[in-house]
């Protein structure tokens, strides 16, 4: 059985494209583990390594430290907005139930597949419709 690679402090900075004060303060935040051994001789694993892509990977997709220590702790990944650009276009179903009630869809947005977006829209108009033979 080999020994898994070791990085000093340099070397990790140098894979992660991150500065050694970035890669203290994550620790100091508890972002990422501490190095195993002391001074001179603390050395960091795949692990290490690890831990600041994806630190790397959520930051460029403007997720907060804050946040970032959620997702590392176990909790659901951040889904970051997109960012609408000047001259984009964003379809959205605009569906008329009757007068005042009306529903916006963004399939897209809402993750739905035209064949969810359909089923939603007859669920939706039967509900209205059984409300109104309730009231009735």
């Amino acid at each position: 059985m080999t020994d898994p690679k070791t990085f000093a402090l340099d070397e990790l900075c140098t894979l992660s494209d991150t500065s050694r004060r970035t890669v203290r303060y994550y620790i100091q935040l508890g972002l990422v583990d501490r190095p195993i051994g002391e001074t001179r001789a603390a050395h960091y694993v795949g692990r290490h390594l690890e831990q600041l892509l994806k630190i790397r990977q959520f930051t460029d997709a403007g997720v907060s430290l804050e946040r970032i220590r959620e997702v590392l702790s176990g909790e659901a990944p951040p889904v970051p907005p997109r960012q609408r650009k000047p001259g984009s276009v964003q379809v959205k179903s605009h569906l008329f139930i009757a007068d005042g009630v009306e529903l916006q869809i963004s399939p897209e947005d809402a993750g739905l597949t035209p064949e969810q977006v359909r089923a939603f829209v007859r669920k939706v108009m039967q509900a209205y419709q059984d409300l109104n033979k309730e009231s009735q």
